[in-house]
């Protein structure tokens, strides 16, 4: 099993903060982070907890176990994409000004 700065090392800090940014999305399922990054649901657990504070790690994964929309094979089949149709666009973790 790989460790989180095995799998660090293989990604730039721009990728680290998107799947972050994925991981605390609600409606981003583990297997889009996958598909995208080449990272599991095992890694990107590693990654949120070497990457955060403790309690923010905490926080986050109280909210993530269980959660259906984060597992696609648990979600409502009417649910097609990613993210909340209001979300703002976000790039490079910050909120675009329009």
């Amino acid at each position: 099993m790989a460790r989180a700065k095995d799998i660090l090392k293989d990604l730039d800090e721009r990728a680290i903060d998107r799947i972050i940014e994925m991981g605390w999305e609600d409606r981003t399922p583990f297997d889009a982070i996958e598909a995208q990054f080449g990272v599991t649901e095992s890694q990107v657990i590693k990654i949120m907890r070497n990457q955060m504070k403790e309690s923010s790690f905490r926080m986050w994964r109280a909210r993530v176990q269980g959660r259906s929309t984060k597992h696609v094979a648990q979600r409502d089949p009417e649910m097609d994409r990613f993210r909340c149709s209001r979300q703002r666009h976000i790039s490079n973790n910050k909120v675009s000004k329009r």
